[in-house]
């Protein structure tokens, strides 16, 4: 799949991904990309996001691919049964242990706990080994039961820009590598 052929839908965690973040400067090099606008973005709620997420998603009449971060991903997990649109894929970058508050803040955890079932459509899941939201053998385990791809990004922390991950090339090759699978 090239990105001209399908609508990019952009997801964003807690904070709504700042002007430098990675995804920011995605949605602005991406002709097809937009993104999700799930509500109150420092105070998220599981039904008003996935329901906000679900209305971005299933008006599409090109097929849909995700990019979704951090508290995204829990939200395109849970919205995933209810999209009706062509959902070609899912790029679920560094989720978060929302079953666990030593890893998030109080307010993540209303996405707990994960749909642990395979998602209805290929994904990939990246997540570095020193997150600081979410142990890797975690998202591993969820990567496995929901089928998707893992890619261990090594040691970089949690994948924003407080990490040194503004424009983040790298991610941009593995998700271009990604649309060339779907």
């Amino acid at each position: 799949m090239k990105l001209k052929d399908a609508d990019i839908v952009l997801v964003p965690g807690l904070g709504n991904s700042g002007p430098d973040h990675w995804m920011t400067r995605w949605e602005e090099k991406i002709a097809t990309a937009r993104r999700a606008e799930l509500g109150d973005w420092d105070a998220p709620n599981l039904e008003g996001w996935t329901a906000a997420l679900i209305a971005a998603v299933n008006p599409s009449e090109r097929p849909v691919v995700l990019v979704a971060h951090s508290a995204g991903v829990p939200t395109v997990v849970h919205a995933a049964p209810k999209f009706t649109a062509d959902v070609r894929g899912a790029f679920l970058v560094a989720p978060p242990h929302v079953d666990d508050l030593d890893y998030v803040p109080e307010s993540v955890k209303v996405f707990s706990p994960y749909p642990e079932t395979p998602l209805p459509f290929p994904s990939f899941t990246i997540s570095s080994k020193d997150d600081p939201y979410a142990p890797q053998t975690r998202v591993q385990e969820l990567a496995n039961a929901w089928g998707s791809f893992f890619i261990d990004a090594g040691e970089q922390q949690h994948l924003n820009t407080e990490s040194g991950h503004g424009p983040w090339p790298e991610g941009l090759m593995v998700f271009s590598k990604f649309l060339s699978r779907i």
